[in-house]
């Protein structure tokens, strides 16, 4: 019962800290597979009783320190006799619904998933159904002088309190892989021997999870107080004489230096144009206004997403589509336009998210009657 209350005081901790210092920015949906071992402790030798075990867990997000999941872990577990040196199996299912606090992004200022690595403390409440205990049959059934009853003639069905903690790291925005380890806190009968005491399973187990649904939410800033101006004295009025008007000029041909720059932003994996039409109406006007003027394309890609082939190949089309949108729509001779890609090498903006662009620069000059 002590390690049932320690461990439920745990939980409740880590849900009071991970609400009380949270910032809604963003949250994301996932799905994980996890494979490894699991030990069910007991009065007999630990390398006698690792057995594998998988799980499927489905969870979200909702801040970017909290989350919930639930977890589903089966397989195979193992006890035995120590004084006999037997050994017996049987199978079993744990389901837990799973509160998750990434203690990365609680302790840090940037609340964007994408640490390198993720440090997430775990904890749950869930059931546990035991089955297939022949073995432990066959061996009572050998061994009559240890005359143990057997608890699941009746009740298979156990409680499950669970503390652990995950290692996480992320392969591309969508894929992550991870290394978790916990602990369970099951009723006496897990294992079919009582002892008066919560038996404990540990499990270690590798996973790789797929993440979708990521929504981006800014917070609201509390607005500046206003401050009334200060009351503008007027000056006194100044009389000045109107000067006589100068013979105008007559005009001559002047030349005009001028140049043009745009910035075309994207959506992420995607590499067609979005920027707006006033955008495409000033290159044409200033391509039309100056007959000798060229215009250079240059996409890049954000470093925060992808690898650095991926990155470049997404640069390299969204230049060339960029390039192709002004030749036929603003109507520029192909041969005044020229496209090249930076991928990731060059990060022109601080924000990762800007970086996702193409920029446009041109220089050219015209004549003007002054």
């Amino acid at each position: 019962m002590k390690t049932k209350r320690l461990l439920t005081a745990i939980v409740m901790m880590m849900m009071v800290s991970a609400v009380s210092a949270q910032e809604i920015l963003k949250s994301y949906s996932f799905i994980e597979a996890q494979g490894g071992n699991q030990l069910t402790s007991t009065n007999a030798p630990m390398d006698k009783l690792i057995t594998p075990t998988a799980a499927l867990s489905f969870g979200h997000y909702f801040f970017p320190a909290v989350g919930l999941r639930l977890h589903v872990n089966a397989w195979q577990s193992k006890s035995g006799f120590k004084d006999l040196g037997q050994y017996y199996k049987w199978k079993y299912v744990t389901t837990d619904a799973d509160l998750l606090v990434n203690l990365t992004n609680l302790f840090s200022k940037n609340h964007n998933y994408s640490h390198p690595l993720n440090v997430i403390l775990l904890g749950g409440f869930g059931l546990t159904n035991a089955w297939d205990n022949d073995e432990l049959k066959a061996l009572l059934a050998a061994n009559k002088n240890l005359n143990m009853p057997l608890v699941w003639n009746k009740n298979r069905l156990s409680h499950n309190i669970r503390a652990g903690l995950r290692l996480e790291t992320n392969v591309t925005k969508p894929l992550g892989i991870s290394l978790e380890v916990n602990a369970n806190s099951l009723t006496d009968r897990f294992n079919s021997k009582l002892n008066n005491s919560d038996d404990w399973m540990f499990t270690a187990m590798f996973g790789v999870s797929f993440r979708f649904g990521h929504k981006y939410k800014t917070c609201c800033k509390k607005p500046e107080p206003v401050v009334a101006p200060e009351p503008v004295v007027e000056p006194a009025p100044v009389v000045v004489e109107e000067p006589k008007p100068e013979p105008k000029p007559e005009p001559k041909p002047v030349t005009v230096n001028e140049s043009l720059h745009e910035e075309i932003f994207y959506v992420i994996c995607k590499h067609d144009p979005v920027g707006t039409e006033a955008q495409l109406q000033r290159i044409k006007k200033f391509m039309e206004r100056n007959p000798d003027a060229k215009l250079q394309v240059i996409g890049y890609a954000d470093k925060g997403t992808g690898n650095p082939k991926i990155n470049m190949m997404y640069s390299q089309r969204r230049a060339d589509n960029c390039k192709k949108t002004l030749v036929e729509k603003c109507g520029i001779d192909e041969s005044r336009i020229s496209a090249t890609a930076m991928g990731d090498t060059v990060q022109p903006f601080d924000e990762n998210d800007k970086n996702r662009c193409v920029i446009i620069d041109g220089k050219g000059s015209h004549q003007e009657m002054k």
